[in-house]
């Protein structure tokens, strides 16, 4: 296989796992090809991103703010299939109702969601809309372009920074460390739609995505001694609510 069609396989890999969207036939899957994927979780976020942004421009020429928010919301939930969102709620369920590593890890493995995870699940998706709402017309759509790249940035550190916690798993593909080069590349693509935003505001909602992916770093690590597929998804979703935090900070 020539460079250029190996990387666009681990391109497609990456669209497959993560999203819902059709990718061509011939990308096949397999561990090894999933693990060299993960340079791309950024550029995937990239494209959900820009497909929430579309959907919001869409929207606002029929429907006021509110509105537009939510179906651009909406559309981005469909493209994922609400994967890290589940990720999100099943982290909650297990830090809040485990007292163990193993507890926790039994907790989150379980399918069904319990109240931690529902009341979490709640106050994420309230939040975000409350935060993109209160956003200026223009930026919305810019904010959901570089929020939705940045925050698969920082979940995609988890892999360069962190070892995984279970023998296997869905994730368990991924497990292999990130190299510098790999994590540069997702750097690029995780970042480069901040340019799309005022420097100020973009800079605040960086650090707020880089603080709130350090706290939970850090809790992954001392309570599992390493991060899960959950873990991943639950930090995507807190990284890009702190993100639009971050936008609204009064000293951006």
């Amino acid at each position: 296989m020539n460079p250029l069609r190996r990387e666009l396989a681990y391109f497609f890999g990456a669209v497959r796992f993560f999203t819902r969207l059709p990718v061509p036939a011939w990308v096949c899957h397999s561990p090894e090809a999933l693990n060299h994927s993960a340079r791309y979780f950024p550029l995937v976020g990239l494209v959900v991103g820009l497909i929430g942004a579309l959907t919001f421009a869409f929207a606002s020429f029929f429907f006021p703010k509110t509105l537009a928010v939510l179906l651009a919301m909406a559309a981005t939930l469909l493209v994922t299939g609400a994967f890290h969102e589940d990720g999100w709620a099943d982290m909650v369920d297990g830090f809040g109702g485990g007292w163990t590593r193993e507890r926790t890890l039994e907790i989150m493995k379980d399918s069904s969601i319990g109240s931690y995870g529902t009341i979490a699940l709640v106050l994420m998706l309230l939040g975000k809309f409350m935060a993109l709402v209160e956003l200026d017309m223009l930026l919305v759509a810019p904010a959901l372009i570089a929020g939705h790249a940045l925050s698969r940035l920082c979940a995609t550190g988890l892999l360069r920074f962190l070892d995984y916690a279970r023998e296997e798993g869905k994730a368990k593909p991924l497990a292999t460390r990130l190299s510098r080069g790999e994590l540069a590349l997702a750097a690029v693509f995780g970042l480069v739609a901040l340019a799309l935003l005022p420097p100020a505001g973009a800079l605040a909602g960086l650090v707020f995505a880089v603080a709130a992916t350090a706290f939970l770093a850090r809790k992954f690590a001392r309570r599992l001694g390493g991060y899960t597929g959950d873990c991943l998804g639950a930090t995507q979703q807190l990284a890009e609510l702190a993100f639009y935090f971050g936008l609204l900070c009064r000293f951006s």
